[in-house]
C-alpha cells in the first residue's frame, strides 16, 4: 500500500471516529448526571449499557483503526497492541498508553459480559475512562493533523 492510500485509509477511519463522537459525548454527559451511589433504575441501566456500547465501539476506531493506520503511515512497525500504545505515547501522539491499555481492559470486560456482579463500578470506570479517552483522541487528532499538514 502506497503513502496516498495509507493516508486516504487514516482519512476514512478519522472520519468514522469523527461520526461516532457526537453520539458517545452525549452519553457521557448523560450518564455523568447520574448518582451511582443510590440504587439504579432500569432506565438508568440502559443509558449505561449505551454508553459502554460507544465505549467500546470508539475505543476501538481510535486504536485499532486510526493509531494504527496512523503508525503505518509512519513506517512504525509495531505489531501489538502494547507496543503501538507505548510507542503512541513515545511520539507524543497520546498522553498515556497505559491509560489507553486499561481503556482495552475494560473495553474487553465489557464486550465479554462478564459484568452482574461489579456492574456499579463498571459504570463509574466508564465514565472516568471515557474522558481519558476523549482526550486522548483529541491529542492524537493535533499530532495526526500537524503531521499531515507536514506531508503536503
Amino acid at each position: 500500500m502506497n503513502q496516498a492510500n495509507i493516508k486516504a485509509l487514516l482519512e476514512s477511519n478519522r472520519e468514522v471516529l469523527g461520526q461516532a463522537l457526537p453520539s458517545f459525548i452525549r452519553s457521557i454527559e448523560k450518564c455523568r448526571a447520574f448518582n451511582l451511589e443510590t440504587p439504579i433504575s432500569f432506565e438508568v441501566e440502559e443509558s449505561f449499557d449505551a454508553l459502554t456500547s460507544k465505549f467500546s465501539r470508539v475505543s476501538d476506531i481510535f486504536t485499532q483503526k486510526v493509531l494504527k493506520s496512523f503508525l503505518i503511515l509512519l513506517r512504525e512497525d509495531a505489531p501489538t497492541f502494547l507496543d503501538r500504545m507505548n510507542l503512541c505515547e513515545k511520539l507524543g501522539v497520546i498522553p498515556s498508553g497505559n491509560d489507553l491499555i486499561t481503556i482495552r481492559d475494560l473495553r474487553n470486560l465489557i464486550a465479554h459480559e462478564y459484568l452482574t456482579e461489579n456492574l456499579l463500578e463498571v459504570y463509574k470506570e466508564s465514565i472516568k475512562l471515557s474522558l481519558k479517552l476523549l482526550l486522548a483522541i483529541e491529542s492524537a487528532n493535533a499530532a495526526i493533523d500537524a503531521k499531515l499538514e507536514g506531508m503536503s
